[in-house]
């Protein structure tokens, strides 16, 4: 068996963490058999090593080697790069077309970005990985191949399986033995190694002395989160030394190439609201609207109840926890009672006397309100404008028929009226 050391120099693989070592060791256990290997960790981190070191210490060494970049082929003809399609089969098959599968018969298939499969895709594959079938697409004649399977993926696969984008069974299926590669902020004894390197084949390729990193370049070069993997890393190596003319590289011009250096040091806060966030959010926001519209009915029973007994005296008496309850001050809760009682008596006299509202606020109730007004521009959702939206949507239905566009949105034929003088329609 080959050794470690061995196998890391000779696929150009740079570095000592035991976690690393243990990757490309498993990787040498396992290439010799048949087993179909996951191999598991975040962009950038130098996946596409492990299938290589397989296909290459294995039986299979001198058949065809294909790497797939499965989230880079569109949905409607991954099928058919995969596995082939026959002749007419859709439109644009002039001709019969052999796909991976087929090609690498006796070989190996590397499926990179395997959690981006759609699931018809995932079903053909588990068919292969069973019993070694797949179907052209459309072809109903089953052909056999032998093919090893080497996929690789930066997707948390439980989330996929838990939200329904990834079977479970095919999970199973490729992870026989998952290779789980670290992040390089977890090898922080090969972060220097590492840069040095890039920094010395880029310097032999643009024909320019070897950039040097001073020793508070070299700390923030280790303290750096390197989100990206050895692919960023590689990046500002490359950068610098095409950008740099002074080759000895400090503490600011290293941080100059580094982004949102403040928010990676020492450690990274994600920023995105998770789906849980936004369901709290939403469901704090239907709460609020439903008391809202409670309270409107309150009033409405409360101005119902003014209107016909004409005594505002025993009606204040009778609901004046109502009353506490529905307003927070005494001239908003006069203008607003005064405006609706003349809108529903359209502008007729009465001798009913608008009483007072009582002059102490709630403060949580209009920390309630604010909060729902924030969110409701968040959301960008306007009662208001749908309401409107509605009215014109029934009126337009009817041809100006307000009975019959009352009766379909629920409302009387006068509150219709009301509602087509405030929105001047």
């Amino acid at each position: 068996m080959e050794s470690i050391q061995a196998t890391k120099q000779r696929f150009g693989i740079i570095g000592n963490d035991p976690k690393l070592n243990r990757a490309v060791e498993k990787a040498i256990q396992v290439a010799p058999t048949d087993i179909s290997v996951l191999v598991t960790g975040e962009s950038g981190v130098g996946k596409e090593s492990i299938p290589k070191i397989i296909h290459s210490l294995s039986h299979r060494k001198h058949g065809k080697y294909i790497a797939v970049n499965c989230g880079a082929i569109p949905e409607g003809t991954i099928d058919s790069e995969l596995f082939g399609h026959e002749k007419g089969s859709f439109t644009g098959a002039t001709a019969t077309r052999s796909g991976y599968f087929e090609v690498a018969d006796g070989g190996t298939i590397f499926l990179d970005e395997v959690g981006e499969l759609p699931l018809p895709t995932q079903v053909r594959l588990l068919r292969v990985l069973e019993n070694g079938e797949f179907l052209k697409v459309g072809s109903s004649v089953a052909q056999k191949t032998d093919v090893r399977i080497v996929a690789a993926t930066n997707v948390k696969m439980a989330d996929a399986i838990q939200k329904g984008k990834f079977r479970e069974d095919l999970y199973y299926r490729l992870s026989t033995v998952e290779i789980n590669l670290p992040p390089l902020r977890e090898r922080q004894e090969d972060i220097h190694l590492l840069f040095r390197k890039f920094s010395a084949d880029f310097a032999q390729k643009y024909k320019m002395p070897t950039i040097r990193l001073t020793d508070q370049a070299t700390d923030l070069l280790l303290k750096y989160r390197w989100s990206g993997n050895i692919r960023q890393l590689r990046n500002v190596a490359e950068q610098i030394s095409v950008l740099e003319q002074n080759r000895e590289i400090s503490y600011e011009t290293l941080k100059h190439y580094l982004p949102d250096m403040g928010s990676n040091l020492p450690a990274v806060v994600n920023s995105k609201k998770s789906e849980s966030d936004f369901s709290s959010e939403r469901e704090i926001l239907y709460k609020v609207l439903f008391d809202m519209k409670r309270d409107v009915n309150d009033l409405k029973k409360l101005t119902l109840e003014l209107m016909k007994s004409g005594n505002a005296a025993k009606v204040k008496e009778e609901n004046s926890s109502l009353i506490n309850k529905i307003y927070s001050e005494e001239n908003e809760a006069e203008e607003e009672l005064a405006s609706i009682i003349e809108e529903e008596t359209n502008g007729a006299q009465t001798d009913v006397e608008v009483f007072s509202i009582p002059e102490h606020a709630s403060e949580q109730r209009k920390d309630k309100y604010e909060y729902a007004e924030e969110i409701e521009e968040e959301e960008n959702l306007s009662l208001q404008q749908k309401e409107l939206e509605l009215i014109k949507k029934s009126l337009e239905k009817y041809n100006g028929k307000r009975k019959d566009a009352a009766d379909e949105l629920g409302i009387s034929e006068r509150t219709l009226y009301r509602k087509i003088k405030q929105y001047d329609l």
